[in-house]
């Protein structure tokens, strides 16, 4: 969240930043409220003020007449003052309210532009495998080795789930356990997650209220199941004063990730790539203000090494001002190749947020014993999400009669070289 103090003092850029994102944030709305709120703070101050005065006064008055005027006329100043009081609380709220509406401020490096057309390439690694028969898009390849059955999970929950089931839940598994073994020996904590949170998680990561349409909600409990781990991380440390000497903080963690995809009716309706359940390593990190480039350059150096490990050319990608997401400052996007549907897909967003999400949640970190607390930066990187890492192994190492190839990071996990052809 932006302080109204950061928007006062920059209110050009925060407009600016707003109309390159395409985000109709009310930022006269706030400034205005704000006005209000010092006007009517500045009236109460001075009411209670006079009390205090007129208080010691009436102490000190003799005359009995003189003194009942005296509490007569304080009573009335304490009215007024419960009164303002309960005005100054209605404007804060709303206040509140409207600053929760403002998405991050952009970073000046980010490309400017309206949509995901606009968005950089700007590296890539990895040669297209140039293959010397017509590569299956995964669904084919899914029944070839009868591992993916998109008709009963439709049957059992609707358009857009489906079942893995052997040696496809097996690779999926196989890849999390890949995922988060590189990240774990390199330091990052393994963490287990809620996977359903309350609605002051949901505002303090900035879910909310603007993805309210998009979350999946428990409405008997009022729980919101997680569109992702970033959301569990950011509340981590919630209202809490992190020690001296405890940043950074690195952490990950796989849990599955519920999200209402408005999906168009001709958008991405074969096979298993775009649905309302899937599965994530998350990657979170927590850093003094002064080491976030450095962490936001190490997390896309990691997540670009999982691709690179497995075989499988990817590219990445600056967005632009119109798409980048609402609590990042900027994001680079990994996709990897496709050849069974001749495109890139996403698996993963790295993403800084400075210290955005940390004052949304009210975390705050000592430099030393003896500084204020203030406001860590939050950083936040799939590594790498799911179905679409399985996808790409699936689509680059097929062969010619459907099997599959097994990469050779993940042949401990699989216990096996190729997935065969399944007997009919």
């Amino acid at each position: 969240m932006l302080s109204v103090q950061f928007i006062r003092e920059n209110v050009d850029r925060v407009k600016r930043d707003m109309l390159l994102r395409n985000a109709p944030a009310p930022i006269d709305r706030i400034l205005m409220l704000d006005e209000e709120r010092k006007a009517f703070l500045q009236q109460v101050e001075q009411l209670r003020a006079k009390r205090n005065i007129v208080s010691k006064a009436i102490g000190q008055t003799k005359d009995p007449t003189e003194r009942e005027i005296r509490i007569t006329e304080m009573r009335l100043v304490g009215d007024e003052i419960d009164r303002l009081d309960g005005v100054l609380k209605v404007v804060e709220g709303e206040l509140r309210e409207k600053l929760y509406e403002v998405p991050n401020i952009l970073d000046p490096n980010v490309p400017k532009g309206p949509d995901e057309e606009s968005n950089v390439v700007v590296a890539s690694s990895g040669t297209k495998r140039e293959f010397r028969f017509q590569p299956r898009p995964h669904w084919e390849l899914g029944e070839i080795v009868g591992g993916l059955d998109l008709a009963r999970g439709a049957r059992m929950a609707g358009s857009r789930f489906y079942v893995l089931k052997g040696p496809l839940a097996r690779l999926q598994r196989s890849l999390i356990q890949f995922f988060l073994n590189a990240h774990t020996a390199d330091g990052f904590t393994e963490c287990y997650l809620p996977d359903m949170l309350s609605e002051a998680s949901l505002l303090a990561s900035g879910q909310l209220p603007k993805f309210r349409e998009n979350l999946y909600r428990d409405f008997e409990q009022d729980y919101y199941f997680i569109p992702t781990a970033e959301v569990a991380f950011v509340n981590l440390y919630r209202d809490e004063i992190l020690a001296p000497g405890s940043l950074p903080q690195r952490f990950v963690a796989h849990t599955p990730c519920f999200r209402r995809e408005k999906m168009s009716a001709g958008r991405d309706v074969r096979g298993i790539k775009r649905g309302h359940q899937f599965e994530k390593v998350e990657m979170f990190v927590y850093c003094e203000p002064d080491r976030s480039e450095e962490e936001f350059a190490a997390l896309v150096a990691r997540t670009r090494a999982l691709p690179e490990k497995l075989g499988v050319p990817h590219r990445l990608l600056a967005l632009c001002s119109g798409d980048i997401g609402f609590n990042a400052t900027k994001t680079f996007d990994i996709e990897v190749w496709a050849p069974g549907q001749d495109e890139w897909l996403e698996v993963s967003s790295v993403s800084n947020c400075l210290d955005f999400q940390a004052r949304r949640a009210n975390i705050r970190y000592r430099p030393t014993a003896t500084d204020s607390p203030r406001a860590p930066h939050m950083l936040n990187g799939s590594g790498l999400a799911l179905p679409r890492s399985l996808i790409a192994v699936m689509e680059n190492y097929q062969q010619e009669d459907g099997s599959i190839v097994v990469p050779e990071v993940l042949r401990p996990y699989m216990g096996m070289d190729t997935i065969p052809v399944a007997v009919a």
